[in-house]
């Protein structure tokens, strides 16, 4: 089916197709990072398939504690099953490399794993969070999902971003307004090296920072420089608390540290 063209019909037609699409799935593993998209499409296919649905996420090292903690009561509160899928991206030379394609390697990593559950349990599809918004951008996550032939059934409903934030808060979804948040990696330049060390201290800076109350947060590895990246709503007062940021982040060995304000990349990619 072709995906539809969302400005043509209604919210409701859309959820109406939403949940069509998932009532003709036998079973389904939903690939869930704990964002609002994947989140969504986790909520629907629990509501229409019960336990014939079941949440799988990619656990390594480029995943915040945090964030897998946050995706865990996510599943909770809706109920349904997660499995913590362990992946093993950081072994393949193309992903540690960090080129423009870094994503796909990683979700093929994810994909190929998500296969083999799959198989061993006798779930017949897999599906991931794209939204119609993201047919616009080139995500090399929607590229590897494609050729393992993994369902978008919230982009093929014609579900926008506004969609997805409308169901969540429908349904008390804990992420229905969680800011997007990318892997850790993604806080590296193109071109620097991927390993466990600086995924692990750019964690390590970014829950410190977390401390200081910043809802939009980066921490970029522009070794030995940190920039720091928060909400532009919170940007004056990352400035009035920049000597204590400064110091946590020395404390963890950047010689340097800049502030700015985030601003959201005209294209990402992953499973969101």
């Amino acid at each position: 089916m072709s995906t539809l063209d969302a400005s043509t019909d209604t919210y409701a037609e859309r959820r109406a197709r939403l949940f069509a699409a998932l009532d003709g799935l036998p079973a389904v593993a939903v690939a869930f990072s704990g964002g609002v998209d994947s989140s969504v499409l986790l909520h629907a296919a629990h509501a229409r398939l019960g336990a014939r649905a079941i949440g799988v996420i990619a656990d390594s090292a480029s995943l915040p504690r945090a964030e897998l903690e946050a995706a865990r009561d996510v599943a909770r509160a809706i109920g349904v099953e997660l499995v913590e899928l362990a992946t093993e991206e950081l072994s393949d030379p193309r992903y540690q490399e960090n080129a423009g394609d870094r994503c796909y390697f990683c979700k093929h990593a994810l994909f190929t794993g998500l296969d083999e559950l799959c198989r061993a349990r006798g779930i017949a599809f897999q599906a991931f969070g794209e939204i119609a918004d993201d047919l616009a951008l080139l995500r090399h996550g929607s590229r590897a999902a494609r050729e393992f032939g993994v369902l978008a059934p919230l982009s093929q409903a014609g579900f926008t971003k506004a969609d997805v934030r409308r169901y969540a808060a429908e349904n008390r979804i804990a992420s229905a307004d969680k800011p997007a948040s990318a892997c850790l990696a993604s806080r590296l330049p193109t071109g620097t090296r991927v390993t466990r060390e600086r995924l692990a201290r750019i964690e390590r800076a970014e829950s410190s920072l977390r401390e200081l109350g910043f809802r939009v947060l980066r921490v970029r590895d522009h070794e030995p420089l940190a920039r720091v990246e928060v909400g532009a709503e919170e940007l004056i007062r990352a400035r009035g608390l920049e000597a204590e940021i400064t110091a946590r982040l020395l404390g963890l060995g950047f010689e340097r540290v800049e502030l700015d304000s985030y601003s959201a990349p005209r294209a990402t990619y992953g499973v969101r």
